[in-house]
């Protein structure tokens, strides 16, 4: 299987505005293939192995549904259940302790 290529993006305003709403210091979040972080460098995220992992979860979703069904569904579930009880972040936490999932990922 051909490996996704990931980027990083630090100081990202999307990612400062996912923080502010969500009342957190640091965070990173997925667009298509890029990761954008606000808060944390990205050596910081890239020493955080579960963090890797749960980030590769959400880029993975976006490949297998798209950007725009992703997109619609992640939302459709944040509100209806809630953002941690919405499916994508219950798989993505679950992810955290599966090395497995960072095998195809690589971050450029």
């Amino acid at each position: 299987m051909e490996k996704i290529k990931c980027r990083i993006r630090e100081n990202s305003w999307l990612a400062r505005t996912a923080a502010r709403f969500m009342g957190v210091q640091s965070v990173a979040m997925v667009l298509g293939r890029t990761i954008h972080l606000y808060g944390a460098s990205r050596e910081r995220f890239l020493s955080d192995v579960a963090w890797m992992r749960h980030e590769a979860c959400h880029v993975k979703q976006y490949q297998r549904f798209g950007k725009t069904v992703f997109l619609w569904r992640y939302f459709s579930e944040c509100l209806r259940r809630g953002y941690y009880n919405n499916t994508f972040e219950v798989a993505a936490r679950a992810s955290e302790e599966d090395p497995a999932i960072l095998d195809n990922i690589e971050i450029v």
